[in-house]
């Protein structure tokens, strides 16, 4: 009965008793990654993670804009509440991650996420960029022209990220 050394096929100079459970190629303990099937090697892992990314070119123009549209239209709404904005923004923002995520019809890939995201951003800021010319104008007494479009923006882009993602706060 001879058993043969195994070594690494990343690191040649490592022997090693582990095999990756997918393509039982053997890997060191530097190269395994523990899933929840077994230890796995990083190319294997590289490849099933590129089958989760469905996005094709034209959602990053559709979700970008949706969001962008959408964001300009609920900060027009929001800024003019004052304080309620803080309740009501990762709604919208949650609202508008929805929408554009069904617009691109749920397809997924992590550069999307935050174009989509970066719309909502956008489309908020403009509320800022005026209120930042009121400043120039009108002192600092101004400022509080600014601080619901930064706290709208800050909330519902948040929150259309988590929401396009599935990130999820509790289980």
């Amino acid at each position: 009965m001879t058993t043969d050394t195994l070594y690494c096929a990343n690191h040649p100079d490592r022997a090693t008793s582990l095999r990756c459970n997918r393509c039982e190629k053997p890997i060191c303990a530097k190269c395994a990654k523990r899933t929840p099937t077994g230890y796995r090697c990083p190319e294997c892992i590289r490849e099933l993670g590129k089958v989760h990314i469905t996005a094709v070119w034209s959602d990053y123009l559709i979700g970008f804009v949706v969001a962008l549209i959408l964001s300009f239209i609920a900060s027009s709404i929001l800024n003019n509440i004052g304080w309620f904005t803080i309740f009501l923004s990762p709604l919208a923002g949650g609202f508008i991650g929805e929408l554009a995520h069904r617009a691109i019809r749920r397809r997924r890939a992590p550069n999307l996420f935050k174009l989509i995201a970066a719309g909502v951003a956008l489309g908020g800021l403009w509320p800022v960029a005026v209120g930042l010319m009121g400043l120039f104008f009108f002192g600092f007494e101004a400022i509080w022209i600014i601080l619901w479009p930064l706290v709208y923006v800050l909330l519902a882009t948040g929150s259309a990220y988590a929401r396009i993602t599935g990130i999820q706060l509790s289980r």
